[in-house]
């Protein structure tokens, strides 16, 4: 089943004030039909040591709870 890019986008511009509050944002790359969200982490969330936090609690969390099918968040 493949992931519904619009649910993906709005979860991302749900996160995005946040990470850009510190400096940061993401951007989606892709999706592919296993389920994986492929992400670009840019600005401080690109060399911050809390970003592995950020990708896997943070975004890949809220996109499991929220958009059906989410395998995982990657960035890429």
């Amino acid at each position: 089943m493949a992931l519904d890019k619009t649910q993906v986008e709005k979860v991302l511009n749900e996160i995005r004030p946040s990470l850009q509050f510190d400096g940061g944002d993401v951007e989606l790359v892709n999706i592919t039909d296993d389920g994986t969200i492929n992400v670009h982490l840019k600005g401080a969330c690109a060399g911050c040591m809390g970003s592995i936090m950020t990708l896997k609690g943070g975004i890949e969390r809220l996109m499991k709870e929220r958009v059906p099918g989410v395998k995982e968040v990657n960035a890429v």
